[in-house]
């Protein structure tokens, strides 16, 4: 399996999982519905657990453009790989949103909430407010990213559990800053399933909320790269 493989396949099964708690809790008939904000978290927190579980020995698990670009900047990533590195993102995002889309299909024939539908693909703020909301995901991805290269390796790999704290940072995100916008920071965890709604013959579809889409694909990228800048500032200081 190459670097991209990697990359593909692990995003793929964050959103798989990750998507697919959402539907879980908000989608009628469900076996979780109404399941609250702690199943979703924990969810996305096992979802990146997996992820990073099954890419990390081969492509360091990036699975995140804003972590890619961030890594970059600073010189611990190639940029020549940037380019297939979010193409792959970007296409295993796709990938886990259609599967969440077979899985759930039933119901959400099932849920005739237009927003409803849309909530299990893509991010939406609670209180929309351009700048607020960018603000929000811009200082969630700093705090996730800084945090990221933050984390002490162990001398001992501890096997899959290598992949554990990096769960613990999402969830912590989702615990602490979730409530305002969704927090993708990720800006294919967004863009993916976006497109992927936006294509689907979903029964009961409204808009793809294209008007919002920049903010969790932008704010993200711009708040991983001042933390890995901010990073390096540490490093020299």
């Amino acid at each position: 399996m190459n670097v991209y493989v990697a990359e593909i396949l692990g995003t793929a099964l964050v959103i798989t999982l990750g998507n697919g708690v959402v539907a879980n809790v908000i989608l009628h008939k469900t076996k979780g519905n109404n399941g609250g904000l702690i199943a979703i978290t924990l969810g996305w927190a096992m979802a990146v657990f997996v992820g990073v579980l099954a890419s990390a020995n081969i492509s360091g698990a990036h699975l995140n453009p804003a972590v890619t670009v961030g890594l970059a900047v600073i010189g611990k990533f190639e940029w020549l790989l940037v380019p297939g590195y979010i193409l792959s993102q970007l296409i295993g995002s796709m990938i886990g949103a259609l599967l969440v889309w077979i899985i759930y299909r039933q119901h959400f024939d099932e849920t005739k909430d237009a927003a409803i539908n849309l909530a299990v693909f893509s991010t939406a703020p609670s209180i929309r407010n351009a700048q607020h909301n960018f603000t929000a995901e811009f200082l969630a991805t700093f705090i996730f990213m800084l945090t990221i290269l933050l984390i002490t390796k162990s001398s001992n790999s501890l096997g899959s559990l290598d992949a554990l704290p990096v769960a613990l940072v999402v969830l912590g995100v989702g615990l602490g800053l979730g409530g305002p916008t969704g927090y993708a920071i990720n800006p294919v965890r967004d863009l993916g399933p976006r497109i992927m709604h936006s294509i689907l013959p979903i029964k009961h579809k409204g808009t793809s909320d294209w008007q919002y889409s920049w903010v969790p694909v932008f704010a993200p990228l711009a708040g991983a790269i001042t933390a890995a800048v901010f990073y390096q500032l540490l490093l020299t200081s």
